[in-house]
């Protein structure tokens, strides 16, 4: 898809609707503006990663089911060429 937008004098585009709807960018959407030899290219800004530690998981996966052993848990998988 391809539009033809126009600067405006404060340095403003407006993205048509179609383009933003055909995206799925939405109200507040934060966009990142990169240069290229080109010209320039808008793309979504990437999602910030948040670290948090590994013991606040704990928890995280219930199982009710009857206990299984860490025998059962390591063992390898087989895997077969059955499901192409």
């Amino acid at each position: 898809m391809a539009a033809t937008v126009r600067l405006s004098s404060k340095g403003q585009i407006v993205i048509p609707k179609e383009v933003r709807d055909s995206l799925h960018w939405g109200v507040g959407v934060e966009l990142t503006l990169v240069t290229t030899k080109h010209g320039v290219m808008l793309q979504t800004k990437a999602p910030q990663t948040h670290k948090i530690p590994a013991k606040s998981l704990r928890g995280f996966l219930q199982h009710t089911g009857e206990p299984v052993p860490t025998e059962t848990l390591c063992k390898p998988v087989e895997y077969t060429n059955d499901r192409i």
